[in-house]
């Protein structure tokens, strides 16, 4: 078994004067996806929230492939990036092969039963409850599992619709999670689309293990909609910022009588996305909002 190292990036709000451009507004959540997909192509694997303090990125690498210069210098080009999240090594520990499944459970990734109609678990999970969906997922890292609010809030919408027969797009597919539901669902065709290449690479992995090597899983950006038909159902759980700049190209691939289900941001955020999709045509259904204060919301064309 591979030794990993654990790296723990501390990130913090900068003062708002030193802030870039203060018409772009960055949250730590969102600084820590940005400072993944920063690390992924340096050889980190996976990356998770730590339990005790939501503003520590946990990020692992295989030993071999660990050096602190790089991994500093990745953080600190974070607050050029976003100008107003900042991140620096907190500490590193080395962690020996025998003990990373010990590791990745206790920090990393749980069952979780969603709605109790679904359990998400990992290969190496033997104790899990029974849901009449099962689904395995092992990821590269941690967004995408199940656990964060907006993944859940955008599985019980898959959960709570029937979707049999529809087409369906999910966009910044991750580990393949919703793309996976939306299958068993008994959604076809099911379009998976996402930027980062190892996160790519272990959605097909993950469709594969789950017996649905049917779902179409693309590697790209918005841009990639273009070789795509439109869908019955659009998902995006990706942030807010992202959703603004490319709604457009989403509501150009949701059928007339389609629906979009968004996630990634704050309840707060939601006028600001509603303000977007209305020339679009496209208009609120429903929200749902979780006790952290992240929100799902569900758009049609009126």
């Amino acid at each position: 078994m591979n030794d990993y190292t654990l790296y723990r990036f501390k990130l913090s709000s900068m003062p708002t004067q030193h802030c870039m451009d203060d018409s772009v507004s960055f949250t730590i959540a969102d600084g820590a996806d940005v400072l993944a997909s920063l690390l992924a192509p340096a050889g980190f694997e996976s990356f998770s929230t730590d339990q005790e303090d939501a503003s520590v990125l946990l990020a692992y690498i295989p030993r071999k492939l660990a050096d602190n210069n790089t991994a500093a210098e990745t953080a600190a080009s974070l607050a050029d990036i976003t100008g107003s999240i900042s991140a620096s090594i907190d500490s590193i520990e080395e962690i020996k092969g025998q003990d990373w499944n010990e590791e990745w459970e206790k920090h990393y990734f749980q069952p979780i039963v969603v709605a109790g109609r679904c359990v998400i678990h990992s290969s190496f999970h033997k104790d899990y409850p029974i849901c009449p969906l099962d689904i395995t997922i092992d990821p590269k890292m941690a967004f995408g599992t199940g656990h964060h609010a907006t993944t859940s809030l955008m599985a019980r919408f898959l959960l709570d619709n029937d979707i049999t027969g529809k087409s369906v797009i999910d966009m910044g597919t991750g580990t393949g999670l919703l793309a996976i539901i939306a299958a068993m669902r008994g959604a076809s065709p099911v379009t998976a689309i996402e930027i980062d290449p190892p996160a790519k690479d272990n959605a097909v992995e993950n469709v594969a293990l789950n017996g649905h090597s049917e779902i179409n899983v693309i590697l790209g950006d918005a841009s990639a909609l273009a070789d795509v038909a439109p869908a019955d159902f659009f998902l995006a759980n990706i942030n807010r910022n992202v959703i603004l700049a490319d709604l457009q190209a989403y509501a150009a691939h949701l059928k007339p009588d389609g629906i979009m289900a968004l996630s990634g941001f704050y309840e707060q955020d939601i006028e600001m996305l509603l303000e977007a999709a209305a020339p679009l045509g496209l208009y609120e259904n429903s929200r749902s909002t979780a006790d952290t204060g992240w929100a799902s919301l569900i758009l049609k064309r009126r």
